[in-house]
């Protein structure tokens, strides 16, 4: 994985990833769905990982589900972050 991938992970991982994986609160479901996701970007070069958060936002079957599931659980998800996200992964930093 190279830097900006890295950069990536580490901004989901202290925003999304972390909170669930650390909680007491989360459900295994939860947490399998996450470290399943995990699993998956990091499959991904920088620019692949940036198509999956896309994809994600936009809404697969899948994607759809397990969102539902953290907002009921009470844990954010890439949906809250995209304001933010775009802000700081844009196509001129994937370019930089």
């Amino acid at each position: 994985m190279d830097s900006k991938g890295q950069e990536i992970m580490d901004y989901l991982s202290e925003n999304v990833f972390n909170p669930i994986l650390e909680s007491d609160k989360a459900s295994k479901e939860l947490k399998k769905g996450v470290r399943y996701t995990i699993m998956r970007m990091e499959e991904r070069d920088t620019k692949g990982m940036f198509r999956y958060y896309w994809s994600a936002i936009i809404g697969t079957e899948k994607s759809t589900k397990f969102a539902k599931l953290m907002k009921k659980e009470g844990f954010t998800r890439f949906e809250e972050l995209i304001d933010d996200f775009r802000e700081r992964f844009n196509d001129r930093w994937l370019r930089s």
